[in-house]
């Protein structure tokens, strides 16, 4: 083999190394960014309490900045048990999604609260909550039937499981203690704002646009809550478990065989009450709310190269073709 030969069949094996090594992105499966008023292609899935959802809320009208993972302030605000004093909760699904196989559904949350902080004004102890499985059709929420697995997290870190995961298998709610459930660990406590793994997050103060509008949203919030700032949350859907980040931070990992009912394979994002009373505060209307903004649903099971990786892979092969001609 002459040096021209042996420099292009080389060029072609370390493309062809970097085509199977190098770096990807998966296929992107569906995305919402709210931008465009989306209302029409979402179905409410209502729970036994009034709620509401805003798939078109400008979130800068309480001060809130643009989300991390891309530019604009619209985004979808759910409220539940404003007025009623009645346990419940709700869910939103988008219409007509079925996601199979291995896939990660990626967004940005906030959960905003009535302050002050950090223990927060009447009734600020709610849910925002999210998961897959789901059939789209089916209220999920924590006293309802569960046909998902999914995960909620208090915004005000009040309550004394305040990182939670769920799934159809009896009893439902994961407790602390349960075996390979929560990073935190299989200890008591380890769901509240107030252990030592959650530490990185929280002492969050408001918006100032939102401090100057509502006098009462002063303080910091609890370290180790969710409330008062953007996350990036990740819901990876594997061969044998779905697993839930906040911020890259493992929160827990739920296996699949607990998705015993099998219902569909929506996505869900939603809110809820952890109790039968409602909010007393003149301002929780404005206040409390779950925000989620800049959704993707990305297949993990199809790896697309680079553009930078299918450049040098032609590159390799057409310089081991004109060696080839030359012969």
């Amino acid at each position: 083999m002459d040096n021209r030969l042996f420099t292009a069949v080389k060029r072609t094996a370390t493309a062809l190394a970097v085509f199977v090594t190098g770096p990807a992105f998966s296929a992107v499966l569906y995305t919402q960014n709210f931008e465009v008023n989306p209302t029409a292609s979402w179905t409410v899935n209502g729970g036994p309490s009034d709620e509401a959802a805003n798939f078109f809320f400008d979130y800068s009208t309480v001060g809130i900045s643009s989300a991390p993972s891309a530019l604009g302030t619209r985004g979808m605000k759910l409220q539940a048990n404003q007025f009623n004093a009645v346990f419940g909760g709700m869910s939103v699904s988008p219409n007509g999604q079925n996601f199979g196989g291995s896939y990660t559904v990626r967004f940005d949350w906030w959960a905003n609260f009535n302050g002050p902080f950090p223990m927060g004004g009447s009734g600020s102890t709610q849910l925002s909550t999210f998961g897959v499985g789901t059939s789209g059709t089916v209220t999920q929420w924590p006293g309802g039937t569960q046909d998902s697995i999914w995960f909620g997290a208090t915004g005000d870190g009040n309550s004394s499981s305040d990182w939670r995961a769920y799934s159809p298998t009896a009893p439902t709610r994961y407790a602390d203690t349960a075996a390979g459930i929560y990073a935190a660990g299989a200890v008591a406590g380890s769901t509240n704002a107030s252990d030592a793994y959650y530490a990185g997050l929280g002492s969050n103060a408001a918006p100032p646009t939102q401090l100057a509008l509502f006098p009462q949203q002063s303080g910091t919030t609890l370290v180790g809550s969710s409330g008062m700032d953007w996350h990036v949350v990740e819901i990876a859907v594997g061969l044998l478990d779905v697993t839930w980040t906040v911020d890259g931070l493992l929160i827990a990992t739920v296996p699949l065989l607990d998705d015993t009912v099998n219902t569909g394979n929506n996505i869900f994002f939603g809110h809820s009450d952890t109790n039968a009373t409602s909010s007393t505060d003149p301002n929780d209307g404005a206040l409390l709310f779950t925000l989620i903004d800049n959704i993707s649903v990305t297949d993990d099971a199809v790896a697309v190269p680079e553009p930078g990786t299918l450049a040098l892979l032609a590159l390799g092969l057409g310089g081991f073709v004109f060696s080839r001609r030359k012969q």
